[in-house]
């Protein structure tokens, strides 16, 4: 008979094999981590409000003083994740191919112009300004997937190559779409209504008029690329590419197309995620910004915080956005503005640890050995294994 201590052994190492447990694990480390760094980095600042700091940051819209202040509030932080979800599923379903998708920053940046070009200058409805930015997008990956398909260009420098110069033409386009002496653009409802995306009464219940169907829209899609990547021949051939490019290729698989159709729904899901947030009309477009909106680059934390999971990133995606708006309520009279992007940027650099605790969580329930076994006593000499040597 097994003892109790051995029993709760067993079922630790059955837990710490399971892909969805250590995921979970590997995520709130990080997160309790940095949470933890960020309370001592408000200790060192000012010691007597760092409770109140830290506390601020985890309830976000909870320390608001009225319901109906929690609600708006609550609703900015998702018209908010809506895209940070599509810019995490960008990340990761790239990576499943075994491509790192930095270029979703200039996908979103493309995305965004093309939705804001066909909303303001043509005066397009809302489903076509989304099907631009997710042509623009698209685009924009094909570029760099076709250099890594045919010319074995590293898909990090072409995405970063094409990330400044979509900014900066997306901001020549949009130039002549501001009000003169601004330098946002247009909002949609002073110019092009119908470009806005409905609400379905959405606005009612959080009496915010800019939640609208973004967030639905962004939940559907991550479920449906799980069951792309889980379900579907598409979806096994795309992660058989990732794992060995060549052993697809042995395998009747075409290699090529894959990355190429990759990297175009990747920029896809990027494009499509900065017309969630334009169309909604809850932000407009800066021509003079010279850096590259944050939005593409907090979807690489938010997919592997997820666990490279469409699931996941749905979850860490709203964690992210959760603790980076109320990080921004934290009272400046004690604390300097940057201290929440700073707390932000501590979780989101723990986040590359996440593989790294899987591993070891892995190595710790015995499903892989701990260091490469010695084999050498097996071995014989190749004199031994001659039945009456040469002569």
């Amino acid at each position: 008979m097994e003892s109790n201590k051995t029993k709760r052994t067993n079922l630790f190492k059955r837990l710490l094999a399971m892909p969805g447990f250590r995921s979970f694990i590997s995520a709130l480390a990080c997160i309790l981590i940095g949470l933890l760094i960020g309370y001592i980095v408000l200790l060192i600042i000012n010691p007597e409000q760092a409770g109140n700091g830290i506390s601020t940051i985890l309830k976000n819209f909870m320390t608001r003083n009225s319901e109906k202040l929690r609600m708006k509030s609550f609703g900015n932080t998702l018209v908010k994740t809506a895209p940070l979800i599509l810019c995490s599923l960008s990340i990761l379903f790239a990576y499943k191919a075994g491509l790192f998708n930095i270029g979703a920053a200039g996908q979103y940046v493309l995305g965004a112009g093309a939705s804001l070009y066909c909303a303001l200058a043509l005066n397009m409805p809302w489903y076509v300004c989304l099907l631009a930015a997710v042509l623009a997008g698209a685009l924009l990956g094909a570029i760099s997937g076709a250099f890594k398909a045919y010319l074995n260009v590293n898909e990090v420098i072409s995405c970063i190559m094409l990330n400044w110069i979509s900014l900066y033409a997306v901001n020549s386009v949009l130039k002549d779409l501001c009000p003169i002496g601004y330098k946002d653009t247009f909002t949609l409802a002073s110019r092009n209504p119908s470009a806005i995306l409905p609400k379905l009464g959405l606005d009612g219940l959080f009496g915010n008029t800019s939640v609208t169907i973004a967030i639905p829209i962004a939940i559907i899609i991550a479920v449906y690329i799980w069951v792309i990547l889980a379900k579907t021949k598409f979806g096994y051939e795309i992660k058989a590419t990732g794992y060995n490019r060549n052993a697809a290729k042995y395998c009747g698989m075409r290699e090529k197309q894959n990355i190429i159709l990759t990297m175009v729904i990747a920029g896809a899901l990027a494009g499509l995620a900065s017309a969630l947030l334009f169309l909604s009309d809850f932000s407009q477009w800066d021509i003079n910004q010279s850096s590259i909106p944050a939005m593409g680059f907090n979807g690489i934390a938010a997919s592997f915080l997820g666990g490279l999971h469409p699931i996941g990133a749905i979850f860490s995606s709203y964690f992210i956005q959760h603790i980076t708006d109320g990080g921004a309520s934290l009272d400046t009279r004690f604390y300097p503005v940057q201290i929440a992007d700073l707390i932000s940027a501590i979780i989101i650099y723990l986040c590359g640890f996440v593989l790294f605790i899987k591993l070891k969580m892995l190595k710790a329930s015995g499903s892989i050995p701990q260091k490469r076994p010695d084999m050498s006593a097996d071995i014989k000499p190749a004199s031994e294994n001659k039945k009456g040597g040469e002569r």
